[in-house]
């Protein structure tokens, strides 16, 4: 296997985690040197030539191949194993209906939230329980974190040049969940995008920062879903997203099971209960203009379709929280994508 690369010799390991910060390859915490072995090794793992191109980013007029990914997954503390995942991600990156200049380059500051379903999220323990989008699982840091590395190292993102976001999240580090098929209410989520529920496949979602939400009083899904759509509807309300994930966990979803709603009726409910008048947007100053008798009665939906509210179950078994993430951008804002986990 022949690397194309530019190799750089450093005395030893910490001369070689300080020369990637030297050269700005980092996110601010160290990094595993890519050597040769360790590179070749992802790319074994996801059965990948060198020159195999990944994606091609049209703004930056970019092409990711899949030893540059190999490296940044490396850098990220990947195991081999999990390079089929941030292979997949890197391609749904590229897609059109994803948008990768307007969400990486925004001020608005969104990152790249991954929802991992199927067999390959149980072989590689991709946290969908307790401490859902904190920290302890290798999988879920160093899979979000590959994707940020190559956002920066091969695509040129990088804070205060490409990436303008003003104020930026924690899930720019990383941001990578598996959903919770087993206990889920309902089928696993990549079956609703028109896969088969033994395909193994990675969704990626331009996405604000999770808002937490807690009911401990409801013994019904719509009690429930009320506390959401309280909370929901001034939400990020600058540009009425495009698209938004609720992430529903243990009790929560237990709860919802047991009053047997399906996805669709969720969906449906949150749209409907979500809207906003005109009147109140132009209350908190998000709309412009002097309230009218008709803003009183206009309503403004917080998606454009049922659709566009992604229902996921995961999180702890217990306790009361549940989470809604904003997308990013407007009416025309990045869409999610999923892709096909492959492996050799």
């Amino acid at each position: 296997m022949e690397l194309k690369s530019r190799r750089h010799m450093a005395p030893d390991l910490s001369g070689a985690i300080e020369l990637c910060y030297t050269n700005g390859w980092t996110d601010g915490l160290p990094v595993i040197p890519p050597t040769a072995d360790r590179v070749e090794a992802m790319l074994n793992a996801a059965g990948l030539a060198p020159e195999h191109q990944l994606a091609f980013i049209e703004n930056r007029q970019t092409s990711v191949t899949a030893e540059k990914v190999a490296i940044n997954a490396v850098m990220a503390g990947c195991k081999a194993e999990y390079m089929p995942v941030v292979a997949a991600a890197v391609e749904a990156l590229a897609d059109p209906l994803y948008g990768y200049h307007g969400p990486a380059t925004s001020t608005g500051g969104s990152a790249v939230f991954m929802v991992v379903n199927g067999p390959i999220a149980r072989e590689l323990d991709i946290n969908c329980t307790d401490n859902l989008f904190g920290p302890g699982w290798r999988a879920n840091a160093t899979i979000g974190r590959a994707i940020r590395l190559i956002m920066r190292n091969v695509i040129g993102t990088i804070p205060g040049e490409l990436d303008r976001s003003s104020l930026g999240h924690a899930g720019k580090y990383s941001y990578c969940i598996a959903e919770n098929e087993a206990e889920s209410p309902w089928p696993a989520f990549h079956t609703t995008r028109g896969f088969r529920a033994d395909q193994s496949v990675v969704t990626i979602f331009a996405a604000l920062a999770p808002h937490q939400f807690s009911n401990q009083l409801s013994a019904t899904a719509e009690g429930i879903l009320e506390t959401a759509c309280a909370q929901m509807r001034m939400s990020a309300g600058t540009a009425r997203q495009p698209q938004y994930a609720l992430v529903f966990a243990g009790e929560h979803s237990e709860t919802i099971k047991k009053s047997r709603w399906t996805r669709e009726q969720v969906q449906k409910f949150v749209y409907e209960n979500s809207r906003i008048s005109r009147a109140e947007l132009k209350r908190a100053h998000i709309e412009p203009g002097d309230i009218t008798p008709q803003d009183e009665r206009t309503m403004v939906p917080l998606v454009h379709e049922p659709s566009d509210l992604l229902v996921i179950s995961a999180g702890g078994r217990a306790g009361v929280q549940s989470a809604y993430i904003p997308g990013w951008g407007g009416k025309n804002g990045s869409q999610s994508v999923s892709r096909e986990i492959r492996r050799p």
